[in-house]
């Protein structure tokens, strides 16, 4: 099968469905921002803070759903920092839970490969008893930064499909 793109980043492209989340919403003091650079790539980057508590920084996407029956994984072309990310994906926007797996990167581009059936399911960082990934499809997918411990990070992102 044919893959199946969720986001392609170019240079002149939209980004208004994207949106970084940060621990502010929780008195934290994390900061970070999300723009498309000269390469046309987009850019996922900040500082962690652990102050007030704080220890996150996120990048959200929201989409019209995409039916992933036809598909077993996602595939994300990425350069990171060498640091640790944590990937979600929620089947509905309105779904309070996620579904959740973690890849490092090496600083270099690279390609990530997630099997939808191994993510497993997670509210606000605490892992659900309820299955694995079984969904029909996905209408969110995130970036999350929260190593507990202060840094800066770096991830660029060139594309997202199915596979």
């Amino acid at each position: 099968m044919k893959p199946l793109p969720v986001y392609t980043f170019e240079t002149n492209k939209n980004t208004l469905q994207w949106s970084v989340i940060d621990d502010t919403v929780m008195g934290g003091k994390s900061s970070g921002s999300f723009f498309i650079n000269e390469n046309g790539k987009g850019v996922f980057e900040g500082t962690v803070s652990l102050e007030n508590k704080g220890g996150f920084s996120s990048l959200r996407y929201q989409f019209a759903t995409i039916e992933t029956t036809s598909y077993t994984k996602l595939k994300i072309v990425l350069k990171g920092d060498g640091k640790r990310y944590k990937f979600r994906v929620k089947a509905k926007q309105t779904d309070r839970h996620s579904y959740t797996t973690y890849f490092n990167t090496s600083g270099a581009w690279e390609t990530i490969e997630i099997a939808l059936e191994k993510l497993t399911p997670a509210f606000r960082g605490t892992s659900l008893t309820l299955p694995n990934y079984d969904q029909r499809s996905i209408e969110e997918l995130a970036f999350v930064i929260g190593n507990k411990k202060e840094e800066h990070f770096t991830l660029e992102i060139d594309r997202i499909e199915l596979i």
